[in-house]
Formats: C-alpha cells, sequence, structure tokens
C-alpha cells in the first residue's frame, strides 16, 4: 500500500519531519514564506513550494502524488487568528485573513477527495464557526472524523502545550495512537537541554551557531539574577519591577519574565521564546534566556537538525518565528503513526 503526503503550511517542516520519522513519504511541503526553503529541503527528502496557497490550483496539488498512491494532505494554519491573545483583542464578528486559508484547505480536499486528512492548530480553535465548517466540509464528503484535544507531553513534546488535532480518513474510523507517556516519563526540560553547554547572556557556542542567547539589559540582569524556577516578577526587589505590573492589570501577567522549571516540561514554546521578556523563558538556572537551538529541542526537533549555514544565515527574530511557529517534531510523528496504523487496519480487512 503506497502513500504519500502533502504538508500544506508546512513552514520549516515541523510536521513534515514527523511524518517522515512515522514511515510516511512526505513529497512536498507548501508556504508563502521562502525564508522557510533552507531548513525544510536541507533536512528532509521533500520539495519546497514557495507559494501562496490561496493562489494554488488543486491540478497542481493532486500532480505532487505519485500514480495510485493513498492520498494524505495535512496541514497547520496559522494559528495566531484563533489563540486567546487575539481573541482577547477581536472585535466581535471581526474577521482575520488568515481564517480563509481553512476555507482554501476545505477547497482541496473537495477537489482532491484525498483518502486521509490531518489538520493540527490551537485548541482555540475548537469552537470557531471556520472549523465546524470544516468538519461539515469533511462530514458531507463521507469521512469519518475525529478530534481532540491532546496534552503534548503525552505524546513526547516536552512542552506544556495544548492543541487541536483532526484526523479523517474515506475508508472509516480513524483515531490519534494511544499516549506515549505518562506524568512519570514526560520528558522534561532537563532531560532535553540539560546537557547542553553553559552560556552566558550574549554568548554563542563556537560548535553550534544555533545556541545562543540574547544579551539582556543591565536592569533584565538583575532581574533574572532575582528570579526562581517557576517564579514571577513578584519575587523581585521592588525596585526592579516594571510600572506595569503595580498597577492591577499586571496581575494577570505573572509568567512574564519567569524561568523554566527543570523537572517539568516547558512553557509554550511561541515565536519570541528567545527573548527572556516574553514568557517564562528564562534558563532554569543560568542568567539568560533560552537559546534557539535550546527552543528547537523542546519543540522536538532532533538535534541534528539544521537551520543555518554559512550561505543560509538568518536573524533571530526570523528563527524564532520559525522555530516557534513549527509543529513539535514527536506531535506530528504521533499523527504520522496514527494514519499508519489506520491504514494498516484498512488493508488487513480487506485481506480477510
Amino acid at each position: 500500500m503506497i502513500c504519500a503526503a502533502v504538508d500544506l503550511f508546512c513552514g520549516i517542516g515541523g510536521l513534515t519531519k514527523g511524518l517522515s520519522l512515522s514511515g510516511i513519504n512526505v513529497v512536498a511541503g507548501i508556504d508563502i514564506d521562502n525564508s522557510c526553503s533552507f531548513a525544510y529541503e536541507k533536512n528532509n527528502s521533500s520539495k519546497f513550494l514557495n507559494k501562496d496557497v490561496t493562489n494554488i490550483l488543486s491540478d497542481e496539488i493532486n500532480s505532487l502524488y505519485p500514480k495510485n498512491a493513498i492520498k494524505i494532505l495535512v496541514g497547520c494554519a496559522p494559528c495566531q487568528p484563533f489563540s486567546k491573545y487575539t481573541n482577547r483583542y477581536r472585535k466581535e464578528g471581526q474577521l482575520d485573513d488568515k481564517w480563509k486559508l481553512l476555507y482554501t484547505f476545505s477547497r482541496f480536499i473537495r477537489e482532491i477527495q484525498p483518502e486521509i486528512v490531518s489538520m493540527e492548530n490551537v485548541p482555540e480553535l475548537e469552537k470557531e464557526s471556520v472549523f465546524i465548517d470544516f468538519k461539515k466540509v469533511l462530514v458531507d464528503l463521507n469521512y469519518q472524523v475525529q478530534e481532540q484535544i491532546v496534552y503534548c507531553p503525552d505524546y513526547g513534546v516536552p512542552q506544556n502545550r495544548k492543541r487541536l488535532v483532526l484526523l479523517a480518513s474515506k475508508f472509516g474510523k480513524i483515531q490519534l495512537i494511544d499516549p506515549i507517556c505518562t506524568k512519570d516519563n514526560y520528558l522534561t526540560v532537563r532531560k532535553v537541554i540539560g546537557k547542553l553547554p553553559f552560556l552566558k547572556d550574549g554568548q554563542k557556542d563556537i560548535n553550534d551557531p544555533l545556541h545562543q542567547a540574547c544579551k539582556l539589559s543591565d536592569i533584565n540582569l538583575e532581574r533574572i539574577k532575582q528570579s526562581v524556577p517557576g517564579g514571577t516578577w513578584r519575587d523581585w526587589d521592588k525596585k526592579l519591577q516594571l510600572n506595569c505590573h503595580k498597577r492591577k492589570t499586571g496581575k494577570s501577567y505573572p509568567s512574564v519574565y519567569g524561568r523554566m522549571k527543570w523537572d517539568e516540561p516547558s512553557p509554550t514554546i511561541t515565536t519570541q521564546f528567545y527573548g527572556y521578556g516574553n514568557g517564562r523563558f528564562g534558563h532554569p538556572e543560568q542568567n539568560r534566556a533560552i537559546s534557539l537551538r535550546e527552543g528547537a529541542l523542546l519543540q522536538s526537533f532532533p538535534r541534528n537538525y539544521i537551520f543555518i549555514d554559512e550561505d543560509h544565515m538568518f536573524t533571530k527574530r526570523q528563527l524564532g518565528t520559525h522555530i516557534g511557529n513549527a509543529v513539535p517534531v514527536a506531535l506530528g510523528k504521533a499523527i504520522g503513526l496514527s494514519i499508519k496504523k489506520h491504514l494498516k487496519e484498512v488493508l488487513n480487512n480487506e485481506e480477510k
């Protein structure tokens, strides 16, 4: 049974790499951001198409699949429109243009009719009309649909993160595999980044240019010295607190300027994880924010995943976006293993 996948909104390949590690052939990834092409093609045996999906015809995607292959269409549309932060400031009835990407995904499903579909996104999407419409398209096309909110540490992601995962199949019932980890053996910050070389703020590892930490201002260096793992800015001397912290509204942001805990999964890795003031991204004991490499490892990218070379250097902002926007590789692998398990069951039923 030959199967092949196309990864929409592929970024630098977190989902593609995970599917590949599960044994699924990903023939191509599509993304509007051409800066993702280097890491995507360097680390995956897949073609990168730098295109806006809203301008692609379904025939072009259909032509990427090998002849007679079971077609798998996967994707994680940009999640910013659905995030808690965005929703806090969104006016009632206001739509983000990126919401339209899920409708484009639906169009591809209607016109290509892939046998398997998978979509991953933030949990907040589950209650949005665009997601309800997305599911209706699948049901109307006779897909069996399963969705669930996944706690990522259950599937080997060292990150305190929840994601919405949808699986759909033309062949019958499909579901995510059972968790592979329990609270007793979750991957923790210590297990994942505890043995990396020591860094000071502003320092770069000579053997790994991705293992670099942002320089802290004098006052932020004083702040992180007074920060404790899992603590808040309330642990600081009052002279170090920001004016916004002293207002009532500041009480709702306790994780800003925080340190990670060694023996727990990390907080959710965002696109600005390399900045100490952007969340609980302080190193558990070194006086700095986590490095770009540490963020990538916490996103479950393999240690040998290549993000830059001499001919492809990117800014911290670009790399933070590449890494933070990615589907965690281990979650992608769990999705792939679920699809493989389902297809094996289909094949076994056909042979009976």
